[in-house]
């Protein structure tokens, strides 16, 4: 039988950090259910017809796209697809260098079309370490009967909207209160920020993958 929901998870290798050869699997089995089956990719011309799918999870770095791609993606959420930005998806300036001595590049500002979609973006980090994820809206229904997590993982220090609905912040030492995980309508679609998500160990944590399942089941407008 075929899955109630069908998810198309988008990430890349272009980085030393954030290898969806690495990350991708794990987040598969993370999310896999008799409910939800997964597809993942790097082509990013797979984001140019999404009418097959039910929730795009967005695990990109470099958030460059074609205008095609880019319109595709938010015009699928503003015709009521889900979208689930993960991680790095929030970081909507970093590029790929085109200089082979460099890792990274970065544009001056986040891309608007993708900052108004998600509701926030990435300004930096500080170096991985032990941090717990609190719930403080526990009347969602991705939240709900959710406990607190503790992850080791990138702490995202990010600049987010005051619109958005914040289901869970961080405790953390340099960045407490930090928001981790938000929600917000976009058009006839919804749309849901999770901040963790750098290291295996967060995407393979039980919790993290019901989280991220609550996520996506939310996003299709399962659960209200």
């Amino acid at each position: 039988m075929a899955a109630d929901t069908a998810v198309l998870a988008i990430g890349e290798n272009a980085f030393p950090f954030h290898r969806f050869e690495e990350i991708g699997p794990h987040l598969a089995d993370a999310l896999e259910s008799p409910r939800i089956d997964v597809t993942l990719t790097t082509d990013r011309d797979d984001l140019t017809d999404l009418r097959e799918y039910d929730v795009l999870l967005d695990y990109l770095t470099d958030s460059t796209l074609t205008e095609a791609q880019r319109s595709s993606v938010t015009g699928f959420v503003e015709g009521g697809g889900g979208y689930l930005g993960l991680h790095c998806a929030a970081d909507l300036t970093s590029t790929v260098s085109e200089h082979p001595d460099t890792v990274i590049e970065s544009r001056d500002e986040p891309v608007p079309e993708l900052r108004e979609l998600i509701g926030g973006h990435f300004l930096t980090h500080p170096e991985r370490s032990t941090y717990d994820v609190r719930v403080v809206d526990s009347h969602h229904p991705i939240t709900a009967s959710l406990s607190d997590l503790r992850v080791y993982d990138e702490p995202y220090v990010l600049e987010v909207d005051d619109s958005v609905r914040v289901l869970a912040r961080m405790d953390h030492y340099e960045h407490a209160d930090m928001p981790v995980v938000w929600v917000r309508d976009h058009g006839d679609g919804r749309v849901c920020y999770v901040a963790v998500g750098h290291t295996v160990s967060t995407i393979t944590d039980p919790a993290v993958g019901d989280l991220l399942r609550r996520g996506v089941r939310w996003c299709t407008g399962d659960g209200h």
